[in-house]
């Protein structure tokens, strides 16, 4: 199967057109599968009356009592989903690809897409820079279901696409925020950051999830990031402190880097899967259709079908 290169899918022309190549994309090498979501539980029984749907009959119970009676089945709480997307200063490094923010927002945009196709209400928290105030800034959209309510969605995440990221909100204060959203209900929450801050965003992803949260991290690195490719004297700056600049030889240096960047990366996965957090090291010259189907892949289940990959509202 085809994927098309993150820079093909960064030169179409909206979010809505990105989020729905992505997701088709995803979509065209699965058969019958669904995230897990809400969900359908046995209640009680009735007995059969006219109107009825047959293929609800207890045949069970009709064996024993010679009598016709419909399962019936009560809906659980429709399952509330957070995107979380890390627009601080540090997403928006870019190598030869698309920088880290745009990957975060097309591939939530394609999430998006898919779980309100699946009719879960999905909610945005974006965090990144400080209010007038001096207070962190965190944008935060309710979530619902409905498909306008997409719209919304891509329209928000268009614009942090076009306007870049800035400033250095801690993870650690936007899950903080999302707690208290989800408080009282089970959530899905989806967190997709470079963890490139000195909170304790991952403890708190921890916690969420041992409250019974559904809790899932896309760790979002650039390849130059992991690799450090740069020959010769490079000036290095920090994008979330512009002031802060440095002088280095690549070359005298790359070795240790690798192996510190190994040791953040395995602790910040070790963190996860002890915490029973999914996480999701993601290099951002990685097709998106490929990220998002190992994501779907990975919730698979057995109440129907995905939606339909051609979706217009």
């Amino acid at each position: 199967m085809a994927f098309l290169d993150p820079t093909a899918i960064a030169r179409l022309e909206s979010m809505q057109l990105r989020a729905r190549t992505i997701v088709e994309g995803a979509l065209s090498g699965m058969h019958r599968a669904t995230l897990h979501g809400s969900s359908i539980e046995f209640a009680q029984h009735k007995e059969y009356a006219a109107g009825d749907e047959i293929r609800h009959l207890d045949w069970k119970a009709y064996g024993k009592l010679d009598r016709y009676y419909i399962k019936q089945y009560e809906q659980e709480s429709e399952l509330s989903s957070y995107l979380v997307v890390d627009a601080t200063g540090s997403m928006d490094y870019r190598g030869d690809g698309i920088s880290k923010l745009s990957y975060a927002a097309y591939l939530a945009g394609a999430l998006a897409y898919v779980l309100i196709r699946q009719r879960d209400k999905v909610g945005l928290v974006v965090y990144g820079g400080v209010e007038k105030s001096g207070v962190p800034r965190v944008r935060y959209i309710p979530p619902r279901a409905r498909a306008t309510h997409l719209h919304d969605l891509l329209a928000v995440l268009e614009d942090l696409e076009r306007d870049g990221a800035g400033g250095d909100t801690d993870l650690e204060t936007a899950l903080r925020q999302v707690a208290e959203y989800a408080r009282g209900r089970r959530s899905q929450i989806i967190v997709l950051s470079d963890l490139l801050d000195r909170s304790d965003g991952l403890g708190v992803l921890t916690r969420l999830r041992a409250r019974r949260h559904d809790v899932a991290l896309f760790h979002l690195l650039d390849p130059h990031e992991l690799e450090l490719p740069f020959a010769g004297l490079t000036v290095f700056e920090s994008l979330e402190q512009p002031d802060n600049r440095m002088l280095v030889d690549p070359g005298s240096v790359r070795r240790e880097y690798r192996r510190q960047l190994r040791a953040f990366v395995d602790g910040a996965r070790e963190t996860c899967v002890n915490g029973g957090v999914e996480y999701r090291q993601v290099r951002t010259d990685r097709p998106f259709e490929e990220t998002v189907l190992d994501f779907l892949t990975q919730r698979v289940g057995a109440a129907g079908d995905l939606p339909e990959a051609t979706w217009n509202s």
